[in-house]
């Protein structure tokens, strides 16, 4: 049994995976996500299609972004898990077609025009067999036969990806928007549609980035209205005596309801990865309980986890395969899955507490303290000294350097990068890739802190809002700022956030540690002509390009 995968960052030989994921995921698991992939392309025919007859509906809108959240990198590697996806995906258009051909009989009389070909007309397997079957048959290199046309696809399908896991985050905190549901189905629709060109998926592509600061907004917007706006805050990195729960992920509503369910039971809640800025919101650190962070980012677990003796639960993407040492002891969540693991369905977290009280306590082993929650509100909170310490000279460059961090060799760039900023620029850093340098120490100019962790990568929407308040203070535009964004990237939100900065018309941004394996030299030659988007090179030379020397 075969696969290809290239959407992330360590597709093997930067070129593709296909013998098994560099991620886990082997043949079985990447066949099952292709045919997911296949199904909402189907589905998404008929929703686009009824929503031209002005019919709609929620359930339909919910599986589409929960059904490509599912195919992210690190998300589901359960073949069962993902079969009873499939089969709502297949139930779901099913209904999708129902609701078309109903419309247009009661619009227009007679019956709708019967769609056979490709996704619409799929018939689901009726064994696990057959449908990993299937999904051989409809992988990625089946979307179209033209390579340019295919990167643009993928570009497309990958931006999607992430952020319907923004969407999904979202919609958890009540945050939903017809428009972005629409989006979802007329692009995926689109994927499928022999007779749109490149530049069709180009367009599709920077609407996508358009609707994703949409997304990235609701899901701001949701995390102030029940969390209120992070403040900065310093959080212990290590352990103190007590029983102990360590949660990865993104997803606060999640946090938030477990530390609900572990208040007075002695239980101390850590935060793992990008859950670190939960640390900072009002809402949630006024639990006792959610005492620190533990670890540092997704691609360390194999060697933190064991250390850590309680239960450990994960609420999104970036799970691993699990060692014997702590898989007796670990959940997962949401649309997290992987074989023989414990999968906690709805908000009742009394197994995972259940196991915290019965595993050792945690070691006081207190050690060093990091800031965290410097979100829009904050650091806008302080923008008179920020803009008058530019025009003193004081702040000579502002650099963002966030992103998803990896295990592939060469991310240590991004230490040295932080390292060597001259001492009058100030970071940025959002999402894993801090970890690379979030416990050193930077200093301060003027009171302000010299690296302001802005959160997760879902706050790059607060990045911008940072950007855009300085651009507005000094009357120009993002790019003439003294201001450069070095990113790092391995899976698909980091693609959409960059289709949101490509959006916005920024420029001149660096990206690494490797280019997408799934972007063609043509495809690549569209984005330097129009971007000027580059791979990151030494880090003399880009410090000295990003600071004119």
């Amino acid at each position: 049994m075969g696969m290809f995968c290239n959407q992330c960052e360590q597709a093997a030989k930067g070129v593709g995976c296909e013998i098994m994921g560099v991620c886990g995921k082997n043949p079985e698991v990447a066949a099952l996500q292709d045919l997911m992939l296949f199904g909402l392309k189907g589905l998404a025919i008929y929703a686009d299609k009824a929503r031209e007859l002005g019919v709609k509906d929620e359930s339909i809108d919910l599986f589409m972004i929960e059904g490509l959240f599912t195919t992210v990198t690190n998300v589901d590697f359960d073949p069962v898990s993902l079969a009873g996806k499939l089969r709502t995906c297949f139930d779901m258009k099913e209904k999708a077609k129902s609701l078309y051909e109903t419309a247009y009989r009661e619009k227009n009389g007679g019956h709708a025009p019967a769609i056979t070909a490709g996704p619409a007309g799929w018939v689901i397997a009726g064994d696990l067999e057959g449908l990993v079957k299937q999904g051989q048959e409809h992988g990625i290199n089946t979307h179209h036969t033209d390579a340019d046309i295919r990167s643009a696809i993928e570009i497309l399908i990958y931006g999607l990806k992430g952020m319907a896991a923004y969407a999904d985050h979202a919609y958890i905190l009540g945050k939903k928007n017809d428009e972005v549901f629409a989006f979802f189905h007329k692009a995926m629709a689109a994927t499928a549609d022999p007779a749109k060109g490149l530049m069709d998926f180009v367009g599709l592509s920077m609407e996508c980035g358009k609707l994703n600061i949409t997304v990235m907004g609701m899901l701001n917007e949701g995390h102030v209205d029940h969390y209120g706006h992070p403040v900065p805050t310093k959080v212990p990195t290590g352990t103190r005596r007590n029983k102990g729960i360590l949660v990865s992920g993104h997803d606060l509503r999640m946090l938030e309801e477990l530390l609900k369910q572990t208040a007075g039971k002695g239980i101390d809640v850590y935060t793992h990865g990008e859950m670190l800025p939960a640390h900072g919101y009002p809402g949630l650190k006024k639990y006792a309980h959610l005492y620190g962070n533990f670890g540092g980012a997704w691609q360390d677990q194999a060697k933190e986890f064991p250390l850590f003796p309680g239960a450990i639960i994960f609420n999104t993407n970036c799970i691993q395969r699990p060692a014997e040492t702590y898989k007796d002891r670990l959940f997962s969540w949401g649309q997290v899955g992987w074989p023989g693991i414990k999968h906690v369905a709805g908000w009742d977290f009394s197994e995972v507490i259940n196991k915290a009280l019965e595993c050792p306590d945690l070691p006081d082993a207190p050690e060093k303290e990091i800031l965290t929650g410097f979100g829009h509100n904050a650091v806008l909170g302080v923008a008179d000294k920020v803009i008058e310490g530019v025009k003193a000279g004081a702040i000579k460059h502002f650099f963002l350097i966030g992103g998803c961090d990896g295990a592939k060799p060469g991310r240590n760039y991004y230490t040295e990068l932080a390292e060597k900023v001259p001492n009058d620029c100030v970071i940025l850093t959002l999402a894993c890739g801090k970890y690379r340098f979030n416990k050193l120490e930077f200093g301060d100019i003027g009171g302000i802190p010299r690296l302001l962790d802005i959160g997760q990568c879902n706050d790059a929407y607060s990045a911008l809002q940072i950007a855009l308040a300085l651009a507005n203070a000094f009357n120009c535009g993002v790019n003439d700022l003294p201001l450069s964004m070095i990113l790092s990237w391995y899976e698909q939100k980091a693609v959409v956030i960059l289709l949101s900065l490509l959006h916005l018309g920024i420029k001149n941004i660096k990206i690494g540690p490797g280019l997408p394996a799934f972007v063609t030299p043509n495809v690549l030659n569209f984005l330097v002509e129009n971007f000027n988007l580059g791979p990151i090179t030494t880090v003399e030379a880009d410090l000295k390009a990003a600071l004119g020397q």
